[in-house]
């Protein structure tokens, strides 16, 4: 058994006793929508337990926790010290004078623990403010409305089978607009926005009008701080169909592409937003019924004119349509809609986005479709001798304007190790942009999570910003290898390599042979002044 050491004790010991008596319990949970008060993004263990440690005499919750079905007996006792030190309700620092429990196992286990802090543990037969709170988890998961109408559940998620398939973003843009006439469930028109060009988030926007829509991009062009973006994304009014992968991906691969993916492991978000409501993701009839004509009839007309929307300009089409409706009664419903694309309205909203690159002096898009997912990065060295046979052998070479002086142990270098049709594919990139001009680390931030970056930075010739990895600012082992890194760059006065190598599932993953290093760029070491960007800022995309 585990044992708390001294001066946690003596911490404790010093908290002000009171004479209450605290219930606590763990108990299963069948996932984490039966419990309000967790979120479920939170808690990755849907079918974990839940730890709960409840002020009896005040009847308040002090700590609760949810953890996975094989978290020993320690979690009980983390919850609990958190009760006493840390509680989650508005409640002062203390020890209780008695704990009551409904588990022998977890009364022994707690008087072992425990045994000098002067805690009574006792075992009864029920915990009444426990098992209120649990009924009334319970009441609040089974009257829960679905995130889906259930007669309509699955001829939706048809529907947006069908969509992900079309995959419209390939053709769209988001500033390429489609009016959708439906004059049914006091909804007049639909205006249709693409997601996807990005290859970040795929989806479609239905806004229910003109003005939302243009006020929301015009928020996003013009406001710059992470508060003003969620403001301006909560205000929108507008249904949404997004697409995310059906299983979990693990955190080295959180930047896959699921476009890469199977449709089987795609799976379709729906939802509403309203500036009164915020962010709903349920459903309810009318709005589930509008969704239905609206894709369908968005189907249709993408798929009839898909080759007219690959033309340079955004054509001027309109089609009508009849699109069947299951009613509550059990018949069909023929409701006629009117597709149109909308020119004018597209013509304005990239002009938005022409005015704000004029007003920050053109400043470059950092773009991060370069490196594919799951690529080898590492930050390093490679001798002299091997710089001049890549130079002489390698399958692409962008060489130094100038003789670069070969001082110190080699030349530092970012290396970057993908699949070999990847790594043809990203030379191939590079050399599209004029190839590599300069490689920098900059600054940046997540505001979502509060946390501090380093950007790796490729600078083509073009101009184009191309981020190849990010660090987090406080890893001491990427502060020592980007500190010799820079050292080495300042020996040969400026100048650093790329290196793009194959191999990345063979027996030369991470550490590529010379057959495997496939291009060399030498390029200029760029700090993060002379870059002039300043400060990059993680914003929210819908």
């Amino acid at each position: 058994m585990a044992a708390l050491n001294r001066s946690t004790l003596r911490r404790l010991q010093n908290l002000p006793q009171i004479p209450s008596v605290w219930e606590g319990d763990r108990r299963p949970l069948s996932n984490a929508d039966s419990h309000p008060m967790v979120e479920e993004d939170d808690y990755p263990e849907a079918d974990g337990e839940c730890i709960l440690w409840v002020d009896g005499s005040e009847g308040v919750v002090r700590a609760m926790d949810v953890v996975g079905p094989d978290a020993g007996p320690e979690a009980i006792v983390r919850a609990l010290l958190r009760a006493m030190e840390h509680p989650q309700s508005p409640a002062p620092a203390v020890r209780p004078q008695k704990i009551v429990v409904k588990n022998r196992e977890i009364q022994f286990y707690l008087r072992g623990v425990l045994q000098d802090l002067g805690i009574s543990i006792d075992y009864v037969p029920e915990l009444p403010l426990i098992d209120e709170i649990f009924r009334g988890m319970q009441e609040v998961a089974v009257n829960r409305p679905p995130e889906l109408p259930p007669q309509y559940a699955e001829v939706l998620r048809e529907k947006a089978a069908q969509i992900w398939h079309d995959a419209p973003w390939q053709t769209l843009s988001e500033h390429q607009i489609i009016s959708i006439e439906i004059n049914q469930w006091d909804v007049a028109s639909l205006y249709v926005s693409v997601l996807g060009q990005g290859r970040m988030d795929y989806g479609v926007l239905l806004y229910r009008s003109l003005e939302s829509l243009k006020r929301f991009r015009q928020q996003v062009v013009n406001d710059e701080s992470f508060e003003d973006l969620e403001q301006a994304f909560l205000g929108q009014d507008c249904l949404f169909l997004t697409f995310e992968s059906a299983d979990d991906i693990d955190e080295d691969e959180e930047e896959i592409d699921l476009a890469d993916l199977p449709p089987s492991e795609i799976e379709p978000n729906f939802g509403n937003l309203h500036p009164l409501e915020g962010l709903r993701s349920i459903l309810y009839e009318e709005e589930a019924l509008t969704m239905l004509v609206a894709l369908e009839a968005f189907h249709r007309f993408f798929r009839n004119n898909r080759r007219k929307f690959a033309a340079e300009t955004f054509p001027n089409l309109s089609s009508r349509y009849r699109i069947p409706v299951p009613s509550s009664d059990g018949e069909i419903q023929q409701v006629s809609v009117k597709v149109s694309t909308m020119p004018d309205v597209s013509d304005e909203l990239l002009e938005m986005l022409d005015d704000d690159e004029d007003d920050e002096f053109e400043m470059p898009l950092l773009r991060d479709d370069l490196v594919p997912p799951n690529s080898f990065l590492s930050l390093g060295v490679v001798p002299w001798e091997t710089v001049e046979f890549l130079r002489g052998n390698a399958q692409f070479h962008q060489g130094a304007e100038l003789d670069i002086h070969a001082a110190g142990d080699g030349l530092p270098v970012v290396m970057i190790q993908t699949s070999n049709p990847k790594a043809k594919t990203m030379i191939q990139d590079l050399k599209e942009a004029g190839g590599v001009k300069a490689i920098c680390f900059n600054p940046g931030e997540d505001p979502f999570q509060d946390e501090q970056y380093d950007l790796g930075i490729l600078q083509a010739q073009n101009g184009e910003l191309y981020l190849f990895g990010e660090f987090n600012e406080d890893d001491p082992v990427h502060q020592e290898a980007r500190k010799k890194w820079e050292r080495r760059c300042q020996l040969t006065k400026g100048w650093c390599g790329l290196i793009i190598a194959k191999g990345l599932m063979g027996a030369s993953r991470g550490q590529p042979q010379f057959k495997d290093m496939i291009a060399l760029f030498e390029v200029r070491w760029m700090s993060a002044k002379d870059l002039g960007i300043g400060p990059l800022q993680l914003m929210p995309m819908f």
